[in-house]
């Protein structure tokens, strides 16, 4: 049987999708998720408590501030930031366990996250940032989860402020009109981002029996 491009061996990738709370990100990660069997989560390691109903190596990757201490100081992560007086990190061992088999990962993370991942594995990495279709939106949809107080909403729309900012650091911009077409547009990047040449890391050796076969 022929060798076909779909056996041909490649290196996973990082994605990366930020943006400001309530702009959708949790929803399309989660569609991306279920119709994309290539991509998995990155869990995060954190030195807060569990909260009711998350479970440990699923949400989150629960461990005590020394134990986190200990990793860092190991170099056991590839970003890492302290968020309200609690410590939050990727385990490196695991990405890179998934982009060496040739899977990808990915990230839920702001753009203090983004840019440390931009310095240490620029390579690997495509980002996307998520921006509301207005700032009338972006309220509406946080009020609308009826879980936050107006004063945590109003927190929300300041930190969304800041977040924009950093809109044209990132690869891609999307701006989430509507959620299934935001979902197939990420699809689109990921699809490309996968046959990139650099990435395709058995495709010299395809090339090479292609050309001995002329």
């Amino acid at each position: 049987m022929s060798e076909s491009q779909d056996t041909i061996e490649q290196r996973g990738l990082m994605l990366v999708l930020s943006s400001p709370s309530g702009a959708g990100k949790t929803t399309i990660s989660r569609q991306l998720l279920e119709r994309d069997k290539g991509i998995e989560m990155s869990i995060s390691a954190t030195s807060r408590k569990p909260r009711p109903g998350e479970v440990d190596g699923e949400d989150y990757i629960f461990v005590s501030s020394e134990s986190f201490a200990e990793m860092r100081d190991r170099d056991a992560f590839l970003e890492w930031a302290l968020v309200f007086d609690n410590f939050y990190g990727t385990p490196k061992k695991p990405v890179e366990q998934a982009l060496a088999s040739g899977r990808d990962v990915l990230f839920d993370i702001d753009w203090q996250g983004a840019e440390k991942l931009s310095a240490t594995s620029r390579q690997d990495l495509v980002t996307i940032f998520l921006l509301p279709p207005s700032v009338e939106a972006l309220a509406e949809r946080l009020k609308s989860r009826a879980q936050d107080t107006a004063e945590v909403v109003a927190r929300r729309m300041a930190g969304a402020a800041n977040e924009i900012q950093h809109w044209d650091d990132y690869d891609y911009v999307i701006v989430n009109n509507d959620i299934e077409q935001s979902v197939e547009d990420v699809r689109a990047i990921l699809s490309a981002e996968r046959l990139k040449r650099t990435r395709r890391t058995g495709l010299e050796e395809f090339v090479r029996k292609l050309q001995r076969n002329l």
